[in-house]
């Protein structure tokens, strides 16, 4: 069931950055070392997005792991290797909470690097 809420909470994430104009291009995309759950583009930059699902935001938040921040990181510099400015890319680590209501809250920048 998890899954499930899981798949369901990445395509409203999705949904939330296209409705603010962003352009997906990519989901679930897999690395060597992980996979990022929503990427997207925002004018000139790339965002990628982690999405968290549980009954509150709070709960949410608490299961970003500084673990799974290491594999996101190395993932996100697989991916900007693919984009025409490589590591100079202009990009940022936005972490999306989705509630048990299906209410999305979006932390921008929470990853620094």
């Amino acid at each position: 069931m998890s899954y499930h809420a899981g798949l369901a909470a990445e395509d409203a994430v999705a949904r939330h950055y296209v409705r603010l104009g962003h352009r997906v291009i990519a989901r679930r995309w897999r690395g060597m070392g992980g996979e990022i759950d929503v990427i997207v583009q925002s004018g000139d930059d790339t965002v990628f997005v982690e999405v968290k699902q549980s009954d509150t935001h709070a709960a949410a938040a608490t299961r970003v792991s500084p673990r799974q921040i290491g594999r996101l990181f190395d993932c996100a510099g697989e991916f900007m290797g693919t984009l025409p400015d490589g590591m100079n890319a202009s990009v940022r680590f936005d972490v999306a909470l989705v509630d048990g209501t299906g209410r999305i809250e979006v932390l921008e920048n929470a990853l620094m690097t």
